[in-house]
């Protein structure tokens, strides 16, 4: 009797010992798994989708002790790459084939949500009390809401774990359920070794560096008009400039939401340049850019762009820039 009692007791032991593997198990074990490293590496494809239009990227992030980021970004199409990189000096957006940085007193990453960093989604998971957690024949998901405070049109996110707790694919919605974002990860290592100068910026530009033959235009065949305009504003003055190494166009629109847009060619840099910013790094479409609080400055195709506006906000003024295409349209 006493042996049968034991064995009751025993089984109902491990019964209790071996419950389901639930959402908080979930949670804590891949928490674990991402912030016990001091490192790791991340191979994937970034698509980005713009109404009809759809960009995809070459990711590689790296990542050591809390604050030192390196993440490249290679435009699949025109085999373009900026890099992103975070060390003991600043934020940089390193454009190489214009021999050119952008240099940021930021927080970044940590001012919103990251696609690309396993920390940031893992902050996500916790900081949303509403998460949607479902078990799926190969692994897990969560639903969670994101902070793009440059983007408020980019509302929730679904991120996809193996059983394992790999991390596969992250997607990000818009308010109408549209996704805008997908990150698959191709490649997560937990313990690279990377070599001592590997987050300097000089690093960077030998890693990355672009031959001397690269295309440049020193002529601005046409203006390139937004296709969306607030309502009550209209083009009012738009003028050409020779710039002596280029030509630089400036479009003014006054109304109900005044604002000004200049493009000009880009040109390469003969030394490299750094150049001082106020701002956030921004990913546009096809490209990286700077966001501030009334402006939104980018390159793409050879072409300079900077938007601003005392009036806009930011969304208002992503929603400009993504509306300026690359070909040529009526005013």
């Amino acid at each position: 009797m006493k042996k049968i009692l034991l064995l009751f007791f025993f089984s109902l032991f491990l019964l209790s010992g071996c419950g389901k593997y639930d959402e908080k198990d979930v949670i804590k074990d891949f928490s674990k798994k991402v912030n016990d490293t001091d490192a790791y590496y991340i191979e994937g494809k970034l698509e980005i989708v713009n109404n009809d239009n759809i960009y995809n990227y070459d990711i590689e992030v790296a990542f050591k002790q809390e604050k030192y980021y390196r993440v490249s970004l290679t435009n699949i199409s025109n085999n373009h790459t900026q890099v992103i990189l975070k060390n003991d000096d600043g934020v940089y957006v390193v454009t190489p084939s214009l021999n050119k940085s952008f240099k940021f007193q930021s927080d970044w990453p940590y001012s919103n949500s990251q696609i690309y960093l396993l920390e940031s989604l893992v902050q996500d998971i916790k900081d949303d009390d509403d998460r949607i957690f479902k078990e799926t024949k190969s692994g897990y998901s969560f639903m969670t809401s994101v902070n793009y405070p440059n983007n408020r049109n980019l509302v929730k996110q679904k991120i996809n774990l193996s059983k394992k707790l790999k991390l596969e694919k992250v997607q990000v919605y818009n308010s109408d359920s549209v996704i805008c974002m997908t990150m698959e990860y191709k490649k997560i290592d937990y313990s690279p070794n990377f070599k001592k100068d590997y987050f300097s910026l000089n690093t960077v530009m030998k890693t990355y560096a672009v031959d001397d033959t690269v295309d440049q235009t020193s002529v601005l065949d046409e203006s390139i008009y937004p296709l969306m305009i607030p309502s009550g504003t209209k083009l009012t003055n738009e003028e050409k400039i020779d710039k002596g190494t280029g030509e630089r166009i400036i479009m003014t629109f006054d109304g109900e939401k005044p604002f000004l847009l200049v493009e000009e060619t880009a040109n390469i840099e003969n030394e490299f340049t750094i150049v001082p910013t106020y701002g956030e790094p921004y990913q546009l479409m096809d490209t990286l850019g700077v966001m501030t609080n009334n402006s939104l400055n980018w390159t793409t195709n050879g072409i300079e762009y900077y938007l601003v506006s005392d009036v806009l906000n930011q969304d208002e003024l992503v929603e400009v820039a993504q509306s300026i295409g690359v070909v040529q349209t009526m005013k």
